[in-house]
Formats: structure tokens, C-alpha cells, sequence
């Protein structure tokens, strides 16, 4: 056995001697690195025994250590290690994976430093033990040996063939000691008597160490052991055909000089004091309210007084004159809120003539916001103590019960020192700033969040502060006055560096939009580019989509005053449909296509390239159609735009002045990459960032790159800074993004990254919309995205016009009982079926436009022919269930009122008979039309809807309660529902969607029948009556046709649950596999049933299914889905609440497992264009986050009211047309008649805000009054079930004032009497009620809806006709 211990990562130089075992590491040589998942199999208990044993096994046999080669040498360390500090961060607790070749890079590292390499490996015994810490770790050194080492190897040879080959792992102890043991057990190697290798030199200690890790002898665990060695020592053959880099190497690009004008200020400062005394009434700075009108005006003097008022403050007032808190150099936080402008821009200025360092950061927003934690990570490591914000947002941080702000978890203790001026002391008349020259003191710190959410920080030095303001001034060719509106984020990036620095030094007037403002008002930013006539605008792809989509109702818009739009992510190679599509509407407006000006930067680099504004509007701007497969490839290849597989980029202008870029490869040493290939850009310039605060060795690899060129020698003296963007350098030195390192994704070979997955969706979008993870963005071919509306209104017309282009497309796919496909339908197939019913209703029906008729059919492809075939007639179709021989009295009568009655054969025979004629009068009975026998000619014209408000079809459903109600749904509403699902559950052409509900109502219907046409995905559609004869059906459906998204209802759910929870091992044998399932939504009407979604969960786990895929959905009858969990959100999130705190309308969150907690989870991602208030039902008046009230929904998708087939078309209007006592008033909201809350969760959705999760506690008509106090039956019911195993299901309702428990037995009708005191105790326990009357009765007495819901009212109306046929009833009067 041979123990080495390498140098300490405080040592200079990093390891040299190392051989490869593969290929070359896919992370660049800089990044970070990720231990693999090997060394986290093999920690567990169960291996220490095998150590154990293994030891004592060879306790006798002699033992040699073999020479070292370059396939078994895996002593690993990163560059990183070498240059950071053990006390430095996390962040750099490096670990290195057995298959990173790193010796040529390091030994490039060590190039520029000159630092010698340390020879490790055979360091002599006294070496050894003091670099790994002296004889005084000895007992800690033997628990990690116990523990991770040697526990692998044992197992490595344990169950290892060959026992004469040697397997090696290797791991970093916090950054500071390797351990590398190496075993051999063949014999017939010399070892000393102490069995101690005579080739080795190996310390006692360690010997020591090892010997008392023996243990008597134990049996081997083989079965323990997973061999993966010889996969790590596979190379994969790269392919022959794929396409090479054919271009020169690139030479370096510089931009123009940095011109030198007279005027220009020494520092920012100097600027500012200029300004603030020449000029002190010139606006710098206008901040807007949540209405879009000024709230103040900062002017030049204004803040220069201001700002020195604060410095004077930061350095005499903080501590005491012998220990002030803060000191020139020291760092100092910045909190404020996105809509405060002014103050932020007073406490910068502040900082700066204070000489102290600015870190801005984001206001937290509770005490355990994670991603707050990182943050102040940050601040600790910056050494930050004082925290300077706002009033208002002081008032508005968390308090604890004293009032004071508490410690933040995961920040250092702060001082917060409010910076307002009615806070702070006047300076004396004698004191002023100490203004001198630019110099290399830091200036600011700004944050960057990483891609694994960890927070660094940028140090930007007071030179490169100035002199990146001077290139932008000379890029955008700002001049003294103008005006500016800027709808960035002011804390950092583009928004700092234009809206806060550059426009000072310049004395431009700034227009702060915030993106409250935006959310309310898209059009916010341009209405302030026309009131202002502003020259410049600052803003991302997403505002100028959003004013794309909201421009159609404002008038008067002129933008010809634009000279510049700057594109803050221009980098973002899909900006490019934005920009498109922003200047194609507003060409019109005046606005001119040489004023979009992209640009592309980073935290690191700052700026890195931005187009120029011109006049000469004849130079088209630059613009590539690429390969997508060249692209994986990391090579240059121009395609046609009319293939699927490009990607369409354009130029983000030309190099800033004064910098150096050149393009080097992603991974390994940075050598320069050919004019064809893609790479990682590099920038030389005085004007960037100067490293990772306290980061020294992720600093050196960042901001401290030497590019070589390919015969290795370097192209500059000078240090390059690498952007994290990856793109080439086209024709004229213009620069094309393709991508960011961060999104690179490495597959067989191959990159990918994250924006390609985007590519997809847009190149198959014939609908021109894609939801991406930040909002909307436009992708347009042929027509403006105004037309696309225009055109795209009614589904009646979107079908057309998909026979018209996708003629071939299949949209649906019906399955059989046993899985095979039993028919299906394509667009044109669809359509021409459509007009031959069309055809059909005006020749032997006679229907007017607006006649209302009845689709009877089972559900299959005819139901869904035969709706768009009324749409194409200007008829209202309405979606029955066809009625059963036991239930067709509770059916006709709402077959009966309509004009007309479609149907199949089989059927038409049913409605027919004699029981049907006893139910309804024959001869008021509408025309029945059997759709078996279509006639072959189409209609002599189809149909145009001219009203978008006018009724497109109605949704008859019967509630929990039993009414059976229509919703009229118009064509507008339609139009609005099919998008917003179409958004949140990112569905386009390509996409398969599996669904197992009944399609005659609500959601169901329209996931049916609606958004396969809307949307143009294929919809695998499986009756939820075949899993009676096959329960298997839907998942093996979902499993061999690889679905990723499914739909059911509970009853499904159910249905599976029971149905298959002992056949898992044979559904396994047969192949079913749900790993590729990524959302499976249950739709639902009521409160999610939290235990049959667990139990789902928890049965199929083994076959695949993810916890989290399983969520579900919430709709009612005045809008058909509230909430819905899209494919991108937050994970579905829990709460518990106090169940008597719910008794009287109050929400109180308890931790898990508290007595009375009550379990809730949330009912799904509120859709798209939804909006929802909880109000009071009796006052009307809405309520705050610790009420229970009625949930009210505002949307473009509720219906219009209720439509009865007995004339009531009034019925309970109020619920459609509602509005606020007080407040919002103005707002029509539709009522749910749900009770629910909602609550701001910890998580962020895709727009990095707050995730608001809605939970639906139950139906407002079911809530029974009792005893002065509101109790919801389910949570009666459940009290119930758990009393007894032989409780299959109940159901609870009141009579009079009596509480009515209704049980469905299984077993012997003996338990009966049993059951009735275990009933009673059970919700006097826990609910502390008197059961009045308890009815037993048999399995399936209890009626429950298509969707899985208890009918309690028809129970109810069954008990007291005496209709129920109980086992026992138990009174108590």
C-alpha cells in the first residue's frame, strides 16, 4: 500500500506531472469543476463493512505498490486550487473529476507568472506529514481515510476480475489535502515485514493510521459494487463526416481609437461637481409612478448637493471620530427598490465622493429568500457593515417583533443607515470632497449570479469606470442635454452603465420607467419617447415585444424624434425576431431601421460591442443565417432561411473604442480559433472589469488570459478577459453572438446551447408564437404579427387555414381498448369532414345562424368533426353525454331544447325509444341527424363569424351541487383560453399530447376538441372508458409513444391507482417507462386530493415518474381553467394551515405535523392573462392574506353567463359581472364560488418574480354551517375514511341541523354496527361535531361526476326520498 500526500493548495504552482485518461475535460480549463457522481455512491455504512472486511481478508498477504502509469495516475488538482486561498470562499472549493487533462493548460497557466510547477508524488515521509497538517490531525485523518478512500477501493478490488489491476480515486478535503492510496493484492512482490512496501516511503503515522482500520474478518458484499472503471477509460470516436473549422486563424480586432476631447472630465466626480454648479437646474433625472406621471425631478444641482451632503455623512457621522465605521476604500451595500431612481442615484454618487465602494444589490425580501443568502455570501466577503437604503424601504423589510430588521440568513450584521436628506446632518461650509483624477481604486462592486445561483462580485476600478463611460459616450455619440429613457435595471449592466454613469458625464436627462409601470402599461416607455421627444431609448427584446402586443389601442405615436434604440440583449440571438417585428409595426410611426442598435456585454467584460447609430440608412446591418448543425459542431456554415434547422443572427455592431476582442476555443488552452469557427470572445481593453472580489484564482482564470496563436506563441503582452459569449467575428469586424458559455450543453460530442432548445419551438411555430422562459416574444415569417391576430381570430378560420399549409399534419389520434390507434385525423381530413357536416346541417336541418344544436357522441374523432362542422354552418354546438338506458330522463332535456340533434346510428336508435319517449314529448322533439351517413358535397359557402363577442359554443355542466347549467363561451374568450394554455404549457406542432378525460365539459372539452387546431400539436386522445376493460392503457399509451405531457382526472388517477398497484413488476417487464413524462395534470373542479396524487407518485416511482411531473389543475363554471402547472414554473408548492384558525375564515400557516395542521397544496400556475383577488362573499370587499374568501377572477377567457335549457338565462348573472365594494372598483370580476387563498411563495417563476400560488380550499354551496363556524366536507370526510379500513369512501351533508355521514363498506355487512361509534368519535375528536345520523350502505352508492367528484346533493335528494337502500342507519336526536 503506498499513501501519498501532495502539496497544500496554498503551495505556488499547480501539479504538472499528470496523464490523461481520456478525452480532454468538456469544461473549460478556467471553469469550475463538478465531481462527478462516483464518490457519492460508494458513502454508506454497508461499504465501511467491506473495507472492513477486505482488510482482514489480506491482513497476511504481502502487498506491492506498482509503478505508476499515465492510465492509473489520478492524483488531480485545478488551476484554481493553486491560486486561492483556503480561506477565500466556497466558491473555490475545487474538486477535479479522474478524466480532466489539465497538465497543458497549467503548464500554460504557469507561463505569464512564472511559477515553478511542484513535483508531488514521491515527497518523502516527513514532507508528506506536514503538508497534510502534522501528526496533530492524525485522528481526523483517519476518519476521512475510514470514510471515503479507502472504503472505495476496497470495494474496487472487492469485486474487481482482474485483481492485479488497480483502481484509484482521489478527493478534495476543503480544498487543502489530496489523498491518493493505491492497492494491489497480486503476490509475488517483496514487502517488509511491517507491511510497508520496501519501493515506497511511507510515513508510520500513516501506517498507523491504516492498521487500526483492521477488523476481524467478514463475508465480501459483491453485490455492492458497481464496475464503471472501464467506461471512464472509453474515448468516443468522433465522427468522420462532421464538419471542420476551413478558415485562417483569426488575427484580433480593434476597435477605433478612443478619441481625446478637451472637455471631457478627469473623473465622474469632477462631472458631477461641474455640472451640479454650472448647470444645478438641469434635469438629470425623472422618476415615474405606477400611473406613468412624474413623481420627481432630480436635478444636476439637486444631486451634487445631495450626494455630498450623504458623503459628509458616510465618513463623520457612522462610529465615532476615533472609530469611524467606514473609511475611505471600505465597501458599503446599497438596498433599494426597482422604482426608486433617485435615491439609488444619490447614494452611488455618495459612495463615490465619499471614496468608498458601492455594492448595489437586490432589496430582500424575506428573511430566507435563497436567493438573498448568496447575496449576502457577497456582502460577507466583501466585509460589508453599513447598508444604505431608502425610507420606504426601510419601512418595508422584514421587522421582527421589537421592530428592529433582523439578520438576514447567510449576511453579515449591518448598520442600516437611511440615506433621505431630513436624515442626515449639513455639512459644514468648509468641508468639500477630495475630487482627484481616475486611478486604479476600486469604484464598485457589481453582482453576477452564476448559472448554479451562487453571486459573485465584479470590481470595476475608478479608470475603468471613466474610461468605459468616454467609449460609450463615443459609440452612442451622446452629446450635452439629451434626453434618455431607460426601462433597464439601474443597479446594473446596461441600466447602470448608461442610465447612472454615462449620462452624468454627459448632463443627459434620464427617463426612469419602472417595471412596475411596464407590467401595468407595455406602452409606458414609447408614450415617454413621444411626450419627451427623447434621442434615446435603452431597453430589452421583451419591452419591445410587449409594445408590440398592446400598441393597438393607443394612437398618436411618433418615434421619428429616435436617433438610437439600444438593445440591452442584443446578444440574445432570438432578439433578432423582436427587433423585426418592432420595427415592421412602427416603420409607420416613424421609426427608421438604422436607429435599432443591439449590443453585446457582460459583468465581466462590460461593454464588449454595440452598433452605431448612423444617418446612411443604405447599409443594411449585418445578418447571418446559420447551420444549427454547424453550429453544434462550433463551426461557421451559412444555410437558406427556408430550412427548419438556422438559426437567423444579427450583428451587435462593431468592437467599443479603444478595446482588443478576439474569438478562442471554449474548452482547454485559449488558442486563437479560426475566421469559420465558433468561440469564446476575449477582450483587451482598459475599460472592463478587474476581477472576482476575493476570488483569486477564478480572478487569474477570468481576467487573466493569455491567448496564443497555433504555433503557441502569445498575441499580446497583455492580459484578455474572457465575456462568456460565444460567437465569430464576421466581415467589417462585426461581431455575432450565438450563444453564452453558461448555456453551453456538451451531448455525444456535440454543443448545444440553451437558446438551440429555443430554436425548435420557433422554426416549427407556424402560429408565429412561442412562449419563452422570460415572457412573449414574436417570430414572424411572412406577416406582421398585427395581421397574424387579425387573421388567426376564430378557430373556424385557423382550421382552414392549416389545411390550406399543413394539409398532411396529423392532429389527432384516437386509441383503442387495447392501445392500437383506431383512427385519426389531419388537418385536411378534419376540415373536409367539417363542411360535409356543415353541408348536412343546412340542407336537412334548415338552421339559422345562431341556432343552437346538440353533438350526442361517445368520445372519438366524430364529436370533434362534428363541432367545427357547426362552426362552418354559424351554428352553436353544445357538447352532450349520450345518455345511458338507466339515466336518459336526467339527458333529454337538454337534447330536447335545442334546434337540432347530432348523433351516430347507435344512438339515434336510443333516443328513440320507448323510455325516451315517455321522458320528452315526441312531438316537440328537435330533428335528429345521423352524421354515419355524411352527404359528399360541400357547402355552398362556410360560414364567417363577423363579432368576436358573439357565442361560439356552450359548456353545459353539472356542479358538485347538481345544477345543470350552460356557460356561454364567445369566440373571443375561445380565442384567449386556447392561447393561454397554448403559453403555459409550451405546446407547437411537433409536441404529442396525451389526454384521458371526458370531453364534454370544461377543460376536458377544450384540451379535446379546442387546442390541437389553436396550437397545431398532435393530441393522442384515450376515452377514459376503456381503462374499465384495460386500466394499462393510458400509461403504456404515454410510455411507447414517448409523451411527455398527459392530462387526466382523478377518477383515472384513481382507477390506475387501484387497478395497477400490484401489477408494477409486470408493467416493468413489459417495458413501461415514465421517465420522459414531465407534467401530468390532473384537471379538476375542487381542492387537490394531496393523497391520491402521493400515492400516484409514490406507486410509479419505480417505473420512471418524477414526483414533481404530477400536478394539477383548477377551473369552474365561469372560467374553464384558473390555474394550470405549466411545463417551465416553480415546483407545485404545500402549505399547512390551522384547521380551526379555517373554521372562521382565517389562513394561519403552522409547521408540518403541528396538531390540527391541514396539508394544502397549491392548485396550480395561475394561466397567462389571468388575474385573481380574494374576496369577501357577503361584503364583497376584498381581503388580505390571512383571510378565507371567495376566489374572483379577471380574464380575456371567462364566460359571457350562464345559458339554462329552462329560459333561466339570468341565472345568478352576479357571478359573471361583479364588482369590488371599495378598492378596485372599476374592475368586472367573474365569482368562482371556490373559497381559497393566496400566498406568496419563497420560489420565482420565469420572470425571476415571486412565485404567487393560489390554493383552493373547497366549493362555497358546499361549505356547511355548523355551530357558528364553516367546515368543508372533504375535510369531514377524511377524518372519516382514516376511522376505519373498511371505509371505502363517504360522503357528509347536512339536514336541517344535522350533520349526515354517508360510508360505503367493504366486508361483511357484521361491521356495520361496528362503524358508527368509530364515525362519531372520529369528527368529535378532530372536528368536535356531533354526527346526527350515519348511514352505511354498499360500494358505489355514493354518485361521483365524469371528473371524479362527489354529487353530495344528489346524495342528499337520495337519502331523504329514502333512495339510498342503506346496511344500517344510526340516528341521534
Amino acid at each position: 500500500m503506498c499513501v501519498c500526500l501532495p502539496a497544500s493548495v496554498g503551495m505556488e504552482g499547480p501539479m504538472s506531472h499528470r496523464a490523461p485518461l481520456g478525452p480532454p475535460s468538456a469544461a473549460r480549463f478556467h471553469r469550475r469543476r463538478t465531481s462527478g457522481t462516483r464518490d457519492e455512491r460508494y458513502r454508506s455504512d454497508v461499504h465501511t463493512e467491506a473495507v472492513q472486511a477486505v482488510l482482514a481478508r489480506h491482513v497476511e498477504r504481502k502487498m506491492a505498490v506498482p509503478m505508476p502509469s499515465k492510465r492509473r495516475s489520478l492524483v488531480v488538482q485545478t488551476s484554481m486550487d493553486a491560486y486561492t486561498p483556503p480561506d477565500s470562499s466556497s466558491g473555490s472549493e475545487e474538486e477535479a473529476g479522474p478524466g480532466d487533462d489539465t497538465s497543458s493548460m497549467e503548464h500554460w497557466m504557469s507561463r505569464p507568472s512564472q511559477l515553478g510547477p511542484a513535483h508531488l508524488g514521491s515527497t518523502s515521509s516527513s514532507s508528506s506529514s506536514t503538508q497534510s497538517g502534522g501528526s496533530g490531525n492524525a485522528g481526523r485523518l483517519a476518519d476521512s481515510l475510514a470514510h471515503t478512500h479507502i472504503s472505495h477501493l476496497a470495494h474496487a478490488h472487492l469485486g474487481h476480475p482482474h485483481l492485479g489491476q488497480s483502481h484509484h480515486l482521489s478527493q478534495s478535503h476543503h480544498g487543502e489535502t489530496f489523498l491518493l492510496l493505491r492497492f494491489s493484492v497480486k503476490e509475488g512482490r517483496s514487502c517488509s515485514s511491517a507491511g510497508v512496501p520496501v519501493s515506497s516511503r511511507v510515513s508510520a503515522k500513516i501506517q498507523q493510521l491504516v492498521n487500526t482500520l483492521k477488523q476481524p474478518r467478514r463475508p465480501p458484499l459483491r453485490e455492492f459494487f458497481v464496475d464503471d472503471f472501464d467506461e471512464l477509460l472509453e474515448v468516443q470516436q468522433p465522427d468522420p463526416n462532421q464538419p471542420r473549422p476551413e478558415g485562417a486563424e483569426m488575427m484580433p480586432v480593434r476597435g477605433e481609437a478612443l478619441g481625446v476631447v478637451t472637455n471631457w472630465p478627469p473623473s465622474l466626480e469632477a462631472a458631477l461637481q461641474r455640472w451640479g454648479t454650472i448647470s444645478p437646474k438641469a434635469p438629470c433625472l425623472t422618476s415615474l409612478d405606477t400611473a406613468g406621471k412624474p413623481l420627481y425631478v432630480l436635478t444636476y444641482g439637486k444631486l451634487w448637493s445631495r450626494s455630498m451632503k450623504l458623503a459628509y455623512n458616510i465618513l463623520h457621522k457612522l462610529g465615532s471620530k476615533q472609530e469611524p465605521m467606514v473609511r475611505p476604500g471600505d465597501r458599503v451595500a446599497l438596498v433599494f427598490p426597482n422604482n426608486d431612481p433617485v435615491a439609488f442615484m444619490v447614494a452611488f454618487y455618495g459612495c463615490l465622493l465619499a471614496e468608498v465602494v458601492p455594492v448595489p444589490i437586490e432589496v430582500p425580501l424575506s428573511r430566507k429568500d435563497a436567493g438573498s443568502q448568496q447575496i449576502g455570501f457577497l456582502l460577507g466577503s466583501c466585509g460589508v457593515t453599513v447598508a444604505l437604503t431608502s425610507d420606504a424601504c426601510h419601512k418595508g423589510l422584514p421587522k421582527s417583533a421589537t421592530g428592529e430588521i433582523p439578520q438576514f440568513k447567510g449576511w453579515p450584521k449591518l448598520l442600516w443607515f437611511v440615506t433621505e436628506s431630513k436624515h442626515l446632518s449639513k455639512p459644514p461650509r468648509d468641508w468639500f470632497p477630495h475630487i482627484k483624477d481616475a486611478n486604479n481604486d476600486t469604484a464598485y462592486i457589481e453582482y453576477k449570479t452564476c448559472k448554479d445561483g451562487s453571486v459573485l462580485g465584479v470590481t470595476v476600478t475608478r479608470i475603468a469606470l471613466l474610461t468605459h463611460c468616454q467609449a460609450l459616450t463615443q459609440s452612442c455619440s451622446y452629446t450635452e442635454a439629451e434626453t434618455i429613457v431607460d426601462v433597464l435595471d439601474f443597479k446594473k449592466d446596461v441600466g447602470l452603465w448608461h442610465g447612472i454613469l454615462t449620462s452624468v458625464m454627459n448632463m443627459m436627462h434620464v427617463i426612469s420607467v419602472p417595471y412596475s409601470l411596464m407590467k401595468v402599461n407595455p406602452l409606458s416607455w414609447i408614450q415617454k419617447v413621444c411626450q419627451y421627444k427623447a434621442k434615446v431609448a435603452c431597453v430589452k427584446s421583451r419591452d419591445m415585444h410587449w409594445a408590440l402586443v398592446a400598441h393597438k389601442d393607443q394612437k398618436d405615436i411618433n418615434l421619428s424624434s429616435l436617433r438610437m434604440l439600444l438593445v440591452a440583449d442584443g446578444s440574445n440571438p432570438w432578439s433578432i425576431s423582436s427587433c423585426d417585428a418592432f420595427l415592421n409595426v412602427f416603420q409607420t410611426k416613424g421609426l427608421r431601421a438604422e436607429v435599432i442598435c443591439p449590443c453585446a456585454s457582460s459583468p465581466e467584460a462590460l461593454t464588449v460591442a454595440i452598433r452605431r447609430p448612423v444617418e446612411d440608412s443604405s447599409q443594411p446591418p449585418g445578418r447571418g443565417v446559420l447551420s444549427m448543425q454547424g453550429l453544434s459542431y462550433g463551426v461557421v456554415r451559412v444555410d437558406t432561411e427556408e430550412r427548419l434547422s438556422v438559426l437567423t443572427v444579427q450583428d451587435v455592431g462593431t468592437v467599443t473604442p479603444g478595446g482588443l476582442v478576439c474569438v478562442v476555443k471554449p474548452e482547454g488552452v485559449p488558442q486563437l480559433c479560426q475566421t469559420d469557427e465558433i468561440g469564446e470572445l476575449c477582450v483587451c481593453s482598459v475599460s472592463t472589469g478587474m476581477s472576482y472580489y476575493g476570488l483569486t484564482g477564478m480572478t487569474k482564470n477570468t481576467f487573466e488570459v493569455y491567448p496564443v496563436s497555433s504555433s503557441g506563441g502569445l498575441i499580446s503582452e497583455y492580459a484578455f478577459i474572457r465575456t462568456g459569449l460565444l460567437g465569430f467575428i464576421g466581415p467589417g469586424g462585426l461581431a455575432f453572438i450565438t450563444g453564452k458559455m453558461d448555456g453551453l450543453i456538451m451531448v455525444s460530442g456535440r454543443r448545444h446551447n440553451a437558446d438551440d432548445i429555443v430554436a425548435t419551438a420557433l422554426a416549427v411555430e407556424p402560429m408565429k408564437f412561442v412562449y419563452r422562459a422570460r415572457g412573449l416574444r414574436v417570430h414572424q415569417k411572412a406577416e406582421s404579427a398585427i395581421k397574424t391576430n387579425q387573421l388567426f381570430l376564430f378557430l373556424s378560420e385557423i382550421l382552414q387555414w392549416r389545411a390550406q399549409t399543413t394539409p398532411d399534419h396529423v392532429l389527432y389520434t384516437l386509441l383503442s381498448s387495447r392501445g392500437a390507434v383506431s383512427n385519426s385525423l389531419t388537418c385536411l381530413q378534419l376540415h373536409k369532414r367539417a363542411e360535409r357536416v356543415a353541408a348536412l346541417l343546412m340542407e336537412r336541418g334548415g338552421l339559422q345562424e345562431g341556432d343552437h344544436v346538440a353533438l350526442v357522441y361517445p368520445p372519438g374523432i366524430d364529436l370533434i368533426a362534428a363541432f367545427y362542422g357547426c362552426l362552418y354552418a354559424g351554428c352553436v354546438p353544445i357538447t352532450v353525454r349520450p345518455p345511458h338506458p338507466q339515466n336518459i330522463s336526467t339527458t333529454l332535456p337538454t337534447v330536447s331544447h335545442s334546434s337540432c340533434v347530432m348523433t351516430t346510428a347507435v344512438i339515434c336508435k336510443l333516443l328513440r325509444s320507448k323510455e325516451a319517449m315517455a321522458t320528452v314529448d315526441i312531438r316537440n322533439w328537435p330533428p335528429v341527424l345521423d352524421t354515419d351517413d355524411l352527404p359528399k358535397k360541400k357547402p355552398p359557402a362556410l360560414y364567417k363569424p363577423t363579432n368576436p363577442d358573439g357565442l361560439a359554443y356552450l359548456d353545459f355542466s353539472v356542479s358538485t351541487t347538481g345544477m345543470l347549467a350552460g356557460v356561454q363561451m364567445s369566440h373571443n374568450a375561445v380565442g384567449a383560453f386556447c392561447r393561454s394554455v397554448k403559453l403555459q404549457c409550451e405546446l407547437y406542432p411537433s409536441r404529442e399530447v396525451a389526454i384521458c378525460l371526458d370531453p364534454y365539459c370544461g377543460l376536458g372539452f377544450v384540451l379535446w376538441c379546442l387546442c390541437s387546431v389553436y396550437s397545431g400539436h398532435q393530441s393522442i386522445l384515450i376515452p377514459p372508458v376503456e381503462l374499465e376493460s384495460n386500466p394499462a392503457l393510458w400509461l403504456l399509451a404515454v410510455s411507447q409513444l414517448r409523451v411527455r405531457d398527459t392530462f387526466c382526472s382523478y377518477s383515472v388517477m384513481e382507477l390506475c391507482t387501484k387497478g395497477l398497484g400490484l401489477q408494477t413488476e409486470a408493467l416493468k417487464a413489459r417495458g413501461l417507462d415514465l421517465s420522459r413524462v414531465r407534467a401530468c395534470v390532473v384537471v379538476a373542479e375542487e381542492r387537490p386530493r394531496m393523497a391520491l396524487t402521493h400515492s400516484f407518485s409514490k406507486l410509479f416511482k419505480d417505473l420512471g415518474l418524477h414526483p414533481r411531473s404530477v400536478s394539477t389543475a383548477f377551473g369552474c363554471r365561469v372560467n374553464l381553467a384558473i390555474c394550470l402547472q405549466g411545463t417551465s414554473g416553480p415546483d407545485p408548492t404545500t402549505v399547512y394551515v390551522d384547521m380551526r384558525a379555517l373554521r372562521h375564515d382565517r389562513v394561519r400557516l403552522v409547521e408540518r405535523g403541528s396538531p390540527h395542521s391541514l396539508p394544502l397544496m397549491e392548485s396550480g400556475k395561475i394561466l397567462p392573462g389571468v388575474r385573481i383577488i380574494i374576496a369577501n362573499p357577503e361584503t364583497k370587499g376584498p381581503l388580505g392574506d390571512s383571510h378565507l374568501g371567495e376566489i374572483w377572477v379577471h380574464s380575456a377567457h371567462n364566460g359571457s353567463g350562464y345559458y339554462s335549457g329552462y329560459g333561466e338565462e339570468v341565472l345568478q348573472s352576479d357571478h359573471f359581472n361583479s364588482r369590488l365594494s371599495f378598492g378596485d372598483t372599476q374592475t368586472v370580476w367573474a365569482r368562482t364560488g371556490y373559497l381559497g387563498f393566496l400566498r406568496r411563495t419563497e420560489l420565482t417563476d420565469a420572470n425571476g418574480e415571486r412565485h404567487d400560488a393560489l390554493f383552493v380550499v373547497g366549493a362555497l354551496e358546499e361549505a356547511m354551517e355548523l355551530r357558528g363556524m364553516r367546515y368543508h366536507p372533504i375535510d369531514i370526510e377524511t377524518s372519516v375514511i382514516r376511522a376505519h379500513k373498511s371505509i371505502m369512501e363517504c360522503a357528509v351533508f347536512t339536514w336541517t341541523n344535522l350533520l349526515v355521514v354517508v360510508v360505503e363498506l367493504e366486508g361483511s355487512e357484521q361491521e356495520a354496527l361496528d362503524l358508527v361509534p368509530m364515525v362519531t368519535k372520529a369528527v368529535l375528536e378532530e372536528h368536535y361535531l356531533i354526527v346526527g345520523v350515519v348511514v352505511v350502505t354498499d360500494i358505489g352508492v355514493i354518485p361521483i361526476n365524469s371528473r371524479g367528484e362527489k354529487q353530495r346533493m344528489h346524495l342528499r335528494d337520495g337519502f331523504l326520498q329514502d333512495q339510498l337502500d342503506p346496511i344500517y342507519v344510526a340516528y341521534n336526536m
